[in-house]
């Protein structure tokens, strides 16, 4: 130890600081690989999540649907959408810098999130899409909706950077995006059978509860690095920043979870599985924005408050608008995204700084996150209906009924996930 020191105090200054300087960047970079590692694993929780909340006859073809995301996502966003969303720009709206751009660990996290964008659309449509169909939406989401608005404040130089809007980790940018496109999917493709007899709403319960819960705790898990490495640094300030927005975005998560088993507790008598794990979803989705800008106690209850929103939010949409969202991701993605990205302008910090409208910092931050929200709300809205649009006069978006009822395991995949009765029904029915 003592020859370390001598050394050290012998070596100059400068060399000690570009020493340091490039540990960090190393360190930095084996974060951001991790960090993209863990949000890569997400694909496995929306997998279970989906599967298990849906029918067992569509679950091989959820299951193609969630590898389908991250096979086009990784292409289609190494070839176009990396550019789309970090080239260059004259007017802060539109990048562009050519094909074929991004490289390393940068790449590599930045597609993780373009997939977990497309996959949100998936479980909201369960059970009644046809599978060509979500290939084409699925591409165009990850090659195109998502890369360019995310450019609007994560190139650095877009018109919402430019006005100060704030969103870590993605509460608008990915989670929002993907959740008002799920809705509008979810509209044009229409109820599935069953779903709504002589103006009652019948419950179709998933499969498979116990799945849907394996599923979130790996979504939760995979979160840590989806928030975390949303710092993109390692070292110093940025490893204290990065283990902070750990921390908070777990405590958020189990606020969620309360808030929605508290609530179904008292709404329906008894507390709710399903309500609650998408509640534990919703203060993840809640606090993705701001967890570099949130103190603990902040986190807690913006995802307590998530956690609440959610319950209602799928009850109004599924009963009052009469969308069949099948496991209610335009809630917890669309609607808690929304309330993530404006609780910073209600309580948010910068630092030890208060930029909230509650907490002394004046309504300026949040009327830029209310633009911020209007935006992306738009945005994924009007591109998400002209390309269903466009997919329904064409190719079609839904099944038959025949092939509906009985399940698009079988008749868009050739198998199920399930062998047993079902198999030999199948064949007596040759």
């Amino acid at each position: 130890m003592s020859l370390f020191l001598t050394l050290l105090q012998d070596t100059p200054a400068s060399e000690v600081a570009q020493a340091v300087e490039q540990i960090n960047g190393d360190m930095g970079m084996l974060w951001m690989l991790i960090a993209g590692i863990l949000v890569f694993l997400m694909q496995a929780g929306f997998t279970l999540v989906e599967s298990g909340m849906t029918r067992s006859k569509n679950a091989v073809n959820i299951a193609m649907k969630n590898l389908l995301d991250i096979c086009v996502g990784s292409l289609t966003f190494w070839l176009v959408g990396y550019s789309l969303m970090y080239g260059d720009t004259s007017n802060g709206w539109f990048f562009w810098s050519g094909l074929f751009q991004g490289e390393g660990a940068d790449l590599f996290f930045q597609t993780m999130f373009a997939a977990t964008t497309a996959t949100i659309v998936s479980g909201a449509i369960a059970g009644r899409t046809k599978y060509s169909t979500y290939i084409i939406f699925s591409l165009v989401m990850t090659a195109v909706i998502y890369p360019i608005s995310g450019g609007w404040q994560w190139q650095g130089s877009g018109w919402l950077t430019e006005m100060g809007f704030i969103d870590f980790a993605g509460s608008s940018i990915v989670h929002s995006v993907g959740g008002w496109a799920a809705l509008v999917a979810a509209f044009m493709v229409g109820p599935r059978i069953g779903k709504y007899v002589n103006g009652k709403v019948l419950p179709i319960p998933g499969h498979n509860q116990v799945l849907a819960t394996l599923g979130v705790f790996i979504l939760w898990f995979g979160w840590f690095g989806f928030n975390g490495g949303s710092q993109l640094a390692w070292g110093g300030a940025d490893a204290v920043g990065a283990s902070n927005v750990v921390l908070i975005t777990n405590l958020s998560a189990a606020a969620g979870g309360l808030g929605a088993l508290i609530t179904t507790w008292i709404w329906y008598g008894k507390p709710n599985l399903a309500q609650t794990l998408n509640g534990s979803l919703a203060g993840l989705v809640s606090i993705t924005a701001g967890c570099g800008n949130m103190s603990a106690g902040g986190a807690v209850l913006a995802g307590l408050i998530g956690g609440i929103i959610v319950v209602f939010s799928i009850e109004f949409i599924e009963k009052k608008l009469k969308i069949d969202d099948a496991i209610g991701a335009a809630s917890v993605h669309g609607v808690a995204g929304a309330w993530g990205t404006l609780v910073i302008g209600l309580w948010g910090v910068d630092g030890d700084t208060a930029i909230g409208l509650f907490n002394g910092g004046g309504a300026s931050q949040l009327g830029v996150q209310a633009i911020g929200v209007l935006a992306y709300a738009a945005w994924a809205t009007v591109l998400s209906f002209i390309v269903l649009a466009i997919l329904k006069a064409t190719m079609g978006l839904r099944v038959s009924k025949e092939v509906e009822i009985e399940g698009l395991d079988i008749s868009e995949h050739g198998s199920i996930a399930y062998p047993g009765k079902r198999v030999r029904d199948f064949d007596e029915d040759k």
